[in-house]
C-alpha cells in the first residue's frame, strides 16, 4: 500500500509495546481480535514479540455488549509512551468523543508511532482531526453518517485502511485481518501463517475487500499452491511426505515449491514441515503425559534418539525440558 509507511510495519525483530484502549460499549470480539492475535504471535514465536497494556478513559473496568467486563491496568495517560495506541469504541463512543478526551488523544500521538480506531474507535480519531486529509474508514452500518461528519477525509467501505502513522477498522473480523497483516509484516509470513493456524482461520481479507463482500484470498498476496501445500503437511505429521510428493501433489515441481516457500515463508517447505512437526511434538510434550517414544513416532521421526536430537537443535532444550513441573 502507497500509504502504508509507517516504520511499526516495517521487518523488524523487535517487541512492539501497545497500550490498548477499551470503552465500554464495544465489542468482545474487537477486544479479542487485537488482543488474541499478539497473544497468540508471542505464543508460537517462543519469544515477546508484542507487550501490551489494557486501559479504561477511568481507569474502571470497560463493560463489553454482551456483558461482560474488560479487566483494565488502569486509566488512560496521554502522557505515557509506546509504539502503538489502539482505541476500540463501540455504542456510545462517538458520544464520549465530545469531551476533553480528544484534546488528550491529540497530545497522546505524538507519543506513539501509530493510532489505530477499531470500529467506533474511529470516530474518536475522527473527532480529534486525526482522520483530516487522511483515508479512513468504521463499521458499515455508520459508514453514511461518518463520511457526513468527516468531509475532510476520504472516507472508504474497505474492511480497513492504513495510511501513514493512522489506521481505521471497521470491526472485528477486519481487526483480526489486521492484525495478521502486521505481523507478516513485521515478524514475517512464517510467524503470520502460525497465528492464523491457531485460530483455524483460513480466509484472511486485503485491507480493500468492501466490507459486505467475501474474499477468497489467504493472507493478502500468497500463491494459491501455498496453502495446499501446507494441508499436506498437516494432514501427514506421523508420516512425513518428501518435498518432491508434496510438489506432484499440488502440480508443481520441487525447484518451484522452493520458490513459493522462500518467497513467501523465508524458509524451504523441508524446514517448514520440519517446524510444523516439531511444534505439534512441543505441544503434546507440554500438553500429554504420552512417552517421548510415542510423541516421536507420531511426529513422523525414526526413533527417539532421533528425534531428541532433532528437538534440541531447533529449541535449544531437550524435549524433557518442556515437560511441566520439570
Amino acid at each position: 500500500m502507497k500509504s502504508e509507511n509507517s516504520p511499526v510495519f516495517l521487518p523488524d525483530t523487535q517487541p512492539l509495546d501497545v497500550t490498548v484502549l477499551v470503552f465500554s460499549g464495544a465489542s468482545l470480539m474487537c477486544v479479542a481480535s487485537t488482543i488474541d492475535p499478539m497473544r497468540a504471535a508471542n505464543r508460537v514465536s517462543g519469544s515477546i514479540l508484542f507487550k501490551w497494556r489494557i486501559v479504561s478513559l477511568d481507569g474502571e473496568p470497560a463493560m463489553m455488549t454482551c456483558g461482560l467486563p474488560i479487566a483494565v491496568s488502569g486509566s488512560f495517560d496521554a502522557s505515557v509512551k509506546g509504539d502503538m495506541l489502539l482505541v476500540i469504541g463501540g455504542f456510545g463512543t462517538s458520544d464520549i468523543a465530545r469531551t476533553t478526551f480528544t484534546a488528550n488523544l491529540r497530545r497522546a500521538v505524538h507519543h506513539y508511532q501509530m493510532i489505530g480506531g477499531i470500529e467506533a474507535g474511529s470516530w474518536l480519531l475522527g473527532r480529534a482531526g486525526l482522520l483530516a486529509g487522511r483515508k479512513a474508514t468504521t463499521h458499515w452500518e455508520d459508514m453514511e453518517e461518518f463520511t457526513a461528519e468527516f468531509p475532510e477525509s476520504d472516507i472508504r467501505p474497505d474492511r480497513y485502511v492504513i495510511d501513514g502513522p493512522v489506521f481505521t477498522s471497521g470491526g472485528a473480523s477486519p481487526t483480526f485481518d489486521l492484525m495478521l497483516h502486521l505481523i507478516r509484516s513485521r515478524y514475517g509470513m512464517s510467524v503470520a501463517l502460525d497465528v492464523a493456524s491457531v485460530f483455524i482461520y483460513d480466509e484472511a481479507h486485503t485491507s480493500s475487500d468492501a466490507q459486505p463482500l467475501v474474499s477468497l484470498g489467504r493472507l493478502d498476496d500468497v500463491h494459491p499452491k501455498l496453502a495446499g501445500a501446507i494441508r499436506l503437511m498437516e494432514a501427514h505429521i506421523d508420516a512425513p511426505l518428501t518435498v518432491g510428493a508434496i510438489a506432484r501433489r499440488c502440480g508443481l515441481s520441487a525447484r518451484s515449491l522452493e520458490k513459493i516457500f522462500a518467497k513467501a515463508v523465508g524458509e524451504g517447505p523441508g524446514r517448514y514441515y520440519l517446524r510444523l512437526r516439531l511444534k505439534v511434538a512441543r505441544r503434546l510434550i507440554t500438553d500429554t503425559k504420552s512417552p517421548l517414544a510415542d510423541i516421536a513416532a507420531r511426529t513422523g521421526f525414526s526413533s527417539a534418539a532421533a528425534f531428541t536430537r532433532t528437538f534440541r537443535s531447533f529449541e535449544g532444550k531437550p524435549p524433557s525440558a518442556f515437560r511441566p513441573n520439570h
